[in-house]
């Protein structure tokens, strides 16, 4: 079975991200086995304790390397992606073994899909940014996204309602991933 790893760009526990990821989860169904991976060890990246590897980053690593495809789920914060997300996305462009540029990294080909949900732009400036930085270290960009722009009400309630458009875009999405890892 293939395997989907989640990565939520927003470190709150209620955050709408996290709901978001939950509803492409059940889209996803049972075509594929699906995990979220935790960072929230992950130390800064700093070449002077790059090697030898800390521990959070060899299972970072090992996790990303195992699974088919990445989905990231994010906010925008102030036109862009969060911090703690291209931390992630830092250590995940340095090379499998240390400090050959010449071998590839371990999001090197995988195929990632992007949705965010936040204020009125939907998560547009942050996805674009991040197809930029992806594209950049070489991962493999689904072209089709998903931006939710979330309700005024929902900031009160912490609680993310999709209207059926938004529910068929997500589901689209889940369906175009599947077809890219087929």
């Amino acid at each position: 079975m293939k395997k989907i790893l989640f990565i939520i760009g927003s470190l709150r526990a209620k955050s709408f991200n996290r709901q978001l990821a939950n509803k492409a989860k059940e889209f996803i169904g049972d075509r594929a086995e699906v995990s979220e991976l935790d960072y929230s060890d992950l130390p800064l990246l700093n070449q002077d304790i790059e090697l030898p590897e800390p521990a959070a980053v060899a299972r970072i690593r090992k996790a990303v390397s195992e699974s088919d495809a990445l989905w990231i789920f994010t906010p925008e914060y102030n036109f862009s992606y969060p911090g703690h997300l291209k931390n992630l996305l830092d250590w995940l462009s340095r090379p499998v073994i240390p400090l050959d540029y010449a071998t590839p990294t371990c999001i090197n080909g995988k195929c990632v899909a992007i949705s965010g949900a936040g204020g009125k732009p939907a998560t547009a400036n942050c996805r674009a940014k991040l197809t930029e930085l992806l594209t950049f270290i070489k991962a493999d960009v689904l072209p089709e996204q998903t931006g939710i722009a979330v309700p005024a009400e929902a900031w009160t309630t912490d609680v993310l309602i999709l209207a059926d458009e938004q529910k068929k875009q997500l589901n689209v999405q889940a369906d175009k991933l599947i077809e890219q890892i087929g």
